[in-house]
This record gives structure tokens, C-alpha cells and sequence, in this order.
């Protein structure tokens, strides 16, 4: 990912996320954005559309200074995905940690059928990314971690093709998201 803030708007020079309305490059102007949370893992803007773009975490000032800049308001959001990717974190999960989290995604309009659903459709692309990419990430794995592994040149492409579409898959991973 690489991204140059300029006055009036930020270029992705090149977006590796296939699908997004950036890819591999383009540029969002400040009217297009919603919000933005410069202090996020991974910092990021949500478009009037819904898309959320992601920004290298070493312009986290560059993100803030733009959006004050431009009166663009920071809004943390919980991050669905972290939920619902909880089983393949590189760690042993208590039960009653997988009870909180269960209950969030309930409270977030997500079944139990619908959780397992995802689970099993993400599986192999996330072990493959977690474990066989010798990501080990043990604390938070979320959306921009699920479009990695989507995309990584390391994972198998017979599991990233078995999402489908790719932007249909973004479009799911976006909409999953604002829920």
C-alpha cells in the first residue's frame, strides 16, 4: 500500500485490495469521505459509500492533519470483523471470552447459524494466512487483516479464487462490516 496525502485529497498510489473502488490506484477527496479513525490499528477513512480504505500506519499524522484540515470528524468504530474472526487468532481463547464475543455479534444482528456460516467459508484462507503465512497474530485479526489474506502473494490463489468474485467478496467483507 502506498498513499501520498496532497491539499485537497489522498492519492492511493497502489492499493493491493482487488475489489475496492481504489484498486490498484485512485483518489478520494474530502467530500467523499465520512469519517475517519487516524488512532485505529490500522488507521482508516469511511467513505459517504460505506468503503473503508486503510492508510500505512507510519501516516497516521498525515491522515489526522488532512482531516482537520478539512473538518473530517474521527469516529472509532469496533471492528465487526475482529469478532468474527476470533477463532484463528494464534492463541487459546477462554470460554467465557468466546461467550462475550458471541453475545457481541448477537447484539450486532449476527446469528449463531450466520457466525458458523462464516467461520466455515473463512477458514482455510485464514489458517492459511495465520498459520502456513507465519503470520502468528495472536491479538487482532479484523478487516484489513481478512483483505490481506485475500490478497497476499503467500497464500495459496486456489483458496483466494474460492471466495469468488473478488469484488463481490469486497463488497460482502464492506457490508459485514458496517453492520
Amino acid at each position: 500500500m502506498e498513499v501520498r496525502f496532497a491539499e485537497g485529497h489522498i492519492c492511493f498510489l497502489r492499493y493491493d485490495f482487488r475489489g475496492a473502488t481504489i484498486h490498484p490506484a485512485g483518489t478520494v477527496t474530502p467530500d467523499r469521505i465520512r469519517d475517519a479513525d487516524w488512532k485505529a490499528v490500522t488507521p482508516e477513512i469511511r467513505t459517504t459509500e460505506g468503503e473503508i480504505l486503510f492508510i500505512p500506519r507510519e501516516q497516521r499524522p498525515d491522515l489526522e492533519r488532512f482531516c482537520r484540515r478539512h473538518g473530517i470528524a474521527r469516529k472509532a468504530r469496533r471492528d465487526v470483523w475482529e469478532d468474527l474472526l476470533e477463532p484463528f487468532l494464534d492463541t487459546w481463547i477462554a470460554p467465557e471470552d468466546e461467550r462475550a464475543t458471541v453475545e457481541r455479534l448477537r447484539e450486532a444482528g449476527f446469528p449463531p447459524e450466520e457466525v458458523a456460516e462464516i467461520r466455515r467459508r473463512l477458514a482455510p484462507l485464514m489458517h492459511a494466512y495465520n498459520f502456513d503465512g507465519m503470520v502468528w497474530q495472536w491479538a487482532i485479526l479484523g478487516l484489513y487483516d481478512l483483505l490481506s489474506a485475500a490478497n497476499a502473494p503467500f497464500v495459496d490463489s486456489r483458496l483466494q479464487d474460492a471466495l469468488g468474485d473478488p469484488a463481490a467478496f469486497y463488497a460482502w467483507t464492506m457490508a459485514t462490516a458496517a453492520r
